[in-house]
C-alpha cells in the first residue's frame, strides 16, 4: 500500500495530465461535429483494418483444413467421374442404379488423411514417410494418393508412421491404363527426372495419342480404377519392337508433396487372403 501511495505521489503530475487529456478529447469530439466525424471515420478505418488482419490470420490457419477438404473432394469427384463413365451404358439413365453404385463405392473405400514428414527425390530407391501408421488403420500394400493423383504404395508401417514407396522408385511397378481406350500396361520410373515415368507393354494395335490421360487400371489389389497418374507426352517403340513405350508426365509434383491420403479398401484383406491361398495351392500342386 505504501508503495502504491509513493508511486501515485511521485507520478501525480503525469497522471493528472493524462486525465485532463482524456477529458479534453472527449469534450472536443463530443461537442464539435467536425472533430466528431473525423474521430468516427478514423475509428471505423482502424476497426476495419484490424478486422482485415484478423480475417487474414484466420484464413491462414484455416488453409490446411481447407486443403484437406479439397483433396478429399477431388478424390471423390475423380472416383465419381470414373464410375459414371464406366457404368453409363449399364445404367442407361437409371438413377437408382447410379445411386446404388455410388453408395457401394463409398462404403468400400475409406480415406485416411496423412502428412508427408520425410521424403527423397534424388535416389533410385526414393521413399516417403507419413505420420499415420497401424494405429490409424494403415497397412502395407495400401495405395496412397493426393488431390492431384497417384502417389505410391505403403511399404512398411509402425504404430504411428508408415514408409511409402512412391512412383519415383526403381522397384515401383503399377498397372495403368489409357483413359477411354481400355488398354493397359505397367508404369515404371527410370530415375533422374522426378516428373516423368514410362508406361510399358502397350499393344501395337492400341489407339491413343499424345495428351491422353493415364490412370490406374484396377487390375490390382491396391488401387481402384480411374485414379489419375499423368498424361502421355511421348510415344516410342519398345526394345523388342513388339509394343509401345509411352513417356508419361506425372500429375503429382513430388517436390512439394505435403497432404496425402491412404486408401483403405475394406475388401482388400479378403482378396489378398484369397490370392495367397491360390498361390499356395499352386505351389503344392507342383
Amino acid at each position: 500500500m505504501n508503495n502504491l501511495v509513493a508511486f501515485l505521489t511521485k507520478n501525480f503530475h503525469w497522471l493528472l495530465f493524462l486525465v485532463l487529456e482524456i477529458v479534453s478529447g472527449v469534450l472536443l469530439f463530443h461537442y464539435n461535429s467536425y472533430q466528431g466525424s473525423v474521430w468516427v471515420s478514423s475509428a471505423n478505418s482502424v476497426t476495419g483494418k484490424v478486422g482485415e488482419w484478423r480475417s487474414g490470420v484466420e484464413q491462414f490457419f484455416g488453409l490446411q483444413r481447407r486443403a484437406q477438404e479439397l483433396t478429399v473432394r477431388n478424390l471423390e469427384l475423380e472416383a465419381e467421374h470414373f464410375q459414371l463413365r464406366r457404368r453409363l451404358l449399364e445404367a442407361q439413365a437409371d438413377t437408382a442404379v447410379t445411386d446404388s453404385m455410388m453408395q457401394q463405392m463409398t462404403a468400400q473405400l475409406q480415406l485416411i488423411p496423412s502428412l508427408v514428414v520425410g521424403s527423397t527425390l534424388n535416389r533410385p530407391d526414393n521413399l516417403l514417410t507419413i505420420n499415420s501408421g497401424s494405429a490409424d488403420g494403415v497397412a502395407p500394400d495400401m495405395g496412397v494418393v493426393c488431390g492431384t493423383g497417384l502417389v505410391g504404395v505403403v511399404y512398411m508401417t509402425s504404430a504411428h508412421y508408415a514408409v511409402v514407396m512412391p512412383l519415383l522408385n526403381f522397384h515401383s511397378r503399377v498397372s495403368c491404363g489409357i483413359r477411354g481406350s481400355g488398354y493397359f500396361g505397367y508404369l515404371t520410373w527410370e530415375g533422374k527426372d522426378p516428373t516423368v515415368a514410362y508406361m510399358e507393354d502397350i499393344p501395337r494395335h492400341a489407339k491413343f495419342e499424345e495428351g491422353d490421360y493415364v490412370e490406374t487400371s484396377g487390375y490390382s489389389n491396391i488401387f481402384p480404377q480411374g485414379i489419375t497418374v499423368g498424361r502421355i507426352i511421348g510415344i516410342s517403340n519398345s526394345a523388342d519392337g513388339l509394343s509401345y513405350r509411352l513417356k508419361v508426365r506425372l500429375q503429382v509434383d513430388f517436390g512439394c508433396l505435403r497432404e496425402v491420403y491412404v486408401i483403405a479398401d475394406n475388401t482388400f484383406p479378403e482378396r489378398r487372403e484369397l490370392l495367397m491361398a491360390a498361390r499356395d495351392s499352386m505351389e503344392l500342386a507342383r
